[in-house]
């Protein structure tokens, strides 16, 4: 853990968003995805990154978006990167993962796919991910299964309304060979505008706590939950905040963030097409040393749960206008909910590829007890898919 701390040579956990085009609109998307940005690095660049890669020997790159295979180049780049002993882990909304596709990935070393749900029902999920989006979420998933493709996983953000489904959850997961994965809800990019009606309520942080410590061995989450352990011990997973230390995240244009939840100007420490590349950022950048260094966290070191939480998550507490030396705003002991009603700034976004109008697949969020509003839709210039063509399905 102590070396965690201070950095590795190489990050364990690179995650690289390829591109902001996606076909869906999720209303908690936390790069406010669906237009291409026109300055996406070219083949001949991703390839550059991924042998640099090679050269720092990181084990696996985590491939997300935007809704990574809607780039022509995908599937190029993810055989460049296994070719290039450089293993991929994609995130995808399932919607290219064709029979054929699957039957591809399964003959495929060294690919891990992750398909996203956020309901374990139609209902529950299309209400955040789209109309259709949970038919073709599922169609992926046992594509996959039937091409043989070994433990897929299911990848789910939990949120007041899908935390009571953790069971049904599994349940998908179990039928079909894969791994159930939970990441946290976080207040970042288009999740901001519908966190204060998503993110589990207290209580429903306690059940969450409680069933992962009863099945958590058999279920991932990163470093998504260390924040519970204020409710007592620690939960399997890393227990700390992995910014600039372990984990960072390179952006389709090739910047480089200290967390793949943080994409805001703040935690920008450079780019990879910058000289020295991505080596030098993640190695000499003025924020990754500072990260790296001893941290405050305020008053939470005077909490005898802080040595378990670490005082929570850097983006959560960022994207809700709290202070970085302060509690986590699902602070457990009850010390976030007091911040959230004190004085604070929510900072604004600094980048959004949101479309100006939803799809006929977005989603229509309705926040509890509210009646039918639109998704938050934001302005931005660039057609979203521009010279793609979709694979049919």
């Amino acid at each position: 853990m102590g070396q965690f701390e201070l950095g590795l040579d190489a990050p364990i956990c690179l995650t690289w968003e390829l591109t902001y085009a996606c076909n869906l609109s999720c209303v908690h998307c936390l790069s406010s995805s669906g237009r291409r940005d026109p300055r996406e690095l070219s083949t001949a660049q991703a390839e550059a990154v991924i042998d640099e890669l090679q050269r720092m020997q990181v084990f696996y790159v985590n491939i997300g978006g935007g809704e990574p295979t809607v780039r022509p180049d995908f599937w190029h780049l993810l055989d460049y990167s296994v070719a290039h002993q450089v293993g991929v882990k994609f995130s995808t909304n399932g919607v290219r993962l064709t029979p054929d596709r699957a039957s591809q990935l399964a003959r495929t070393d060294y690919v891990d796919v992750q398909v996203s749900l956020d309901g374990a029902t139609a209902q529950v999920n299309d209400r955040v991910r789209g109309a259709g989006s949970y038919v073709t979420a599922l169609r992926a998933l046992d594509n996959l299964a039937e091409a043989g493709f070994g433990n897929a996983k299911i990848s789910v953000v939990v949120t007041r309304e899908n935390a009571g489904q953790l069971d049904d959850f599994k349940r998908l997961a179990d039928d079909r060979g894969a791994t159930l994965r939970l990441t946290r809800l976080r207040p970042s990019g288009r999740g901001a505008d519908v966190w204060d009606e998503l993110h589990p309520t207290m209580a429903q942080q306690r059940e969450l706590y409680s069933w992962l410590l009863a099945n958590g061995e058999n279920v991932l989450t990163g470093d998504s939950f260390f924040h519970l352990a204020g409710f007592g011990e620690s939960l399997p997973g890393l227990n700390l905040c992995g910014a600039g230390r372990v984990v960072c995240l390179i952006d389709p244009i090739g910047d480089v963030y200290a967390c793949p939840f943080a994409i805001h100007e703040n935690f920008l420490a450079g780019n990879v097409l910058h000289d020295g590349g991505f080596a030098k950022v993640w190695r000499e950048s003025e924020l990754f040393t500072d990260l790296r260094s001893p941290q405050t966290s305020g008053a939470c070191t005077k909490c005898q749960h802080f040595d378990a939480c670490r005082g929570g998550c850097m983006a959560a507490k960022f994207f809700t206008g709290l202070p970085l030396d302060g509690p986590d705003p699902e602070c457990v002991q009850g010390y976030g909910e007091a911040a959230l009603a004190g004085d604070r700034v929510v900072p604004a976004a600094s980048q959004d590829h949101s479309r100006t109008a939803p799809t006929k697949s977005a989603p229509v969020f309705v926040p509890l007890g509210v009646g039918p509003v639109a998704p938050p839709v934001h302005a931005c210039a660039e057609s979203p898919l521009a010279g793609l063509a979709l694979e049919t399905v």
